[in-house]
């Protein structure tokens, strides 16, 4: 009866889910094409504005060079050549060091502003290294040169503060030039940055390694970055730019997220309103389906104990058993499905008072191991004619606990009908009382079958039964553990469970020494 309804639900779960996902997928992907298409149109307005930068710092560099190239022109003295230098330095704050040289390092010039004072200088071992170890790069830029083409291009160094930028002039020299990277932003680059982001963007200049800012026209964050790009001429800094305020990604995004949101939100009420429905229809269905294997296993609980006592009555009352000793075996048959069938009937009725509200305890101070050694007394023989070794451990001086002696040995007698029902072939049943931690324990033991994992969360909920092996062939109410539960709640005890699959299960009721 359940896999049709179950398909049913699942159908209509189907039904009113799939326009919701249709539509959301529908809107995800025209979320998805909006932004690619902004996207790239601001991909394409950033990266314009990024180009004219380092355009810019470029065309300025390329400036120094003409200046210097004319600095250096025709026959001049050192005394003229300081004084030009003083005036290039004066409006180039920028330029620290500047290294000319022809391809063979046989004819050097080193000037150095130190303080916009040119110092003069015909030998430095520092640049000639430099030359030395980007003569790859010299080779190439003097080909960049006959062909036509200046280029500019930076060097590695150690020194962070300095950029080396080397060029070709005059067709066989070369010139590195040093830089100082801070000045060249903040003076030379951030009226540019300034003219070109206006009121609408905000830029800044920040260095890679560090994420250290050298210079922004407003204050940014470096995470909402939008784009950035590295600065030709300062490989180690890059230019990061953002739009203002709200654009119109955002506001697009905005309406797509609310409608986004509505959507999802909508979608899960449905699926948490039909998984609500879909549990309790099923929970409805597994109770109905539980309540009729109950009917049947109590059915069958009773049938057995009833035909027993009618046939043996029935042989007794017909006076075919001759000898005594079958007719006390034959009475003593009669006894004890007897107690069964008043077991069984009033582990129904006191589940019947509990879930009625009506299930009431006589407390009194009661001593637990007069209450087990009562119970090990009727059971021992019984037990001992199925080939069970019971035992019963009792721990000396318990103290008296405040309980119904009369509940606590029904809750006992259910724990070992279990273990002697589910003990298998290893037929041990051991009962113990402690004391513990303020509480006095009764202990349950047997060596039998064992409770799964997934079943041990289970057992104590009414009418629950394993639905495998030996535990679901063994016929029972499904009340016992139940009944267990309520009457250890009732004392404000605690049920301990401890079960491995083939190895046993070890059930401990503890009952709390001081007063309730």
């Amino acid at each position: 009866m359940s896999k049709p309804i179950k398909k049913i639900i699942l159908i209509l779960i189907l039904i009113t889910i799939l326009p919701v996902v249709f539509f959301t997928s529908l809107q995800v992907t025209s979320l998805n094409n909006d932004e690619k298409i902004i996207s790239d149109i601001y991909k394409n307005q950033l990266e314009s504005i990024l180009f004219s930068v380092n355009q810019y710092s470029e065309d300025l560099v390329n400036s120094w060079l003409k200046n210097i190239e004319t600095v250096l022109s025709g026959n001049k003295t050192e005394a003229d050549l300081k004084k030009e230098f003083k005036m290039f330095f004066n409006q180039t704050t920028a330029v620290k060091e500047i290294f000319i040289s022809d391809s063979s390092f046989s004819d050097q010039l080193t000037v150095k502003n130190i303080n916009k004072v040119p110092e003069l200088y015909s030998q430095n071992e520092g640049m000639l290294k430099i030359a030395n170890d980007n003569r790859t790069l010299l080779n190439r830029l003097y080909k960049y040169y006959n062909s036509g083409f200046q280029k500019i291009e930076p060097l590695q160094s150690s020194n962070q503060n300095i950029q080396y930028l080397m060029f070709i002039f005059e067709g066989k020299k070369f010139c590195i030039a040093g830089i100082d990277k801070g000045i060249f932003i903040r003076q030379n680059l951030s009226s540019k940055i300034q003219g070109i982001a206006k009121d609408q963007f905000m830029a800044v200049v920040y260095d890679s390694v560090t994420n250290s800012k050298i210079y922004e026209n407003e204050t940014a964050d470096l995470n909402r970055i939008q784009q950035r790009e590295k600065i030709w001429l300062i490989p180690g800094y890059k230019l990061g730019i953002l739009l203002k305020g709200r654009t119109i990604e955002g506001l697009v995004n905005e309406r797509l997220y609310t409608n986004l949101i509505s959507i999802v939100g909508l979608l899960l009420l449905m699926i948490v309103v039909g998984w609500y429905g879909y549990r309790n229809i099923k929970k409805e269905i597994e109770l109905a389906q539980i309540k009729s294997d109950f009917v049947s296993n109590v059915s069958h609980e009773l049938r057995t104990p009833l035909a027993l006592i009618s046939m043996f009555a029935e042989t007794l009352e017909m006076n075919r058993v001759k000898s005594e000793v079958k007719k006390q075996e034959y009475y003593g048959i009669i006894s004890h499905e007897s107690n069964r069938l008043s077991r069984i009937v009033n582990s129904i009725l006191s589940f019947s008072q509990i879930e009625a509200g009506k299930k009431k305890y006589n407390f009194a101070e009661v001593n637990l191991n007069d209450v087990v050694s009562k119970i090990f007394e009727t059971y021992n023989y019984h037990l001992a004619n199925k080939g069970f070794a019971f035992r019963f451990e009792p721990s000396n001086d318990l103290p008296e606990v405040k309980g119904d002696g009369e509940a606590i040995s029904e809750a006992v007698i259910n724990l070992i009908d279990n273990a002697v029902k589910y003990s298998g072939e290893n037929k041990q049943v051991f009962v113990r009382t402690k004391n513990e931690n303020g509480f006095i324990v009764i202990e349950v033991e047997d060596r039998g079958i064992g409770i799964s994992k997934p079943d041990q969360q289970k057992i104590f909920d009414k009418f629950y039964r394993a639905s495998k092996g030996l535990v679901h062939n063994t016929k029972g109410t499904g009340l016992g553990l139940t009944l267990v539960k309520h009457i250890v709640d009732a004392h404000k005890g605690k049920i301990e469970l401890q079960s491995e699959t083939g190895k046993g299960s070890s059930f401990r009721l503890l009952f709390p020494i001081k007063n309730l």
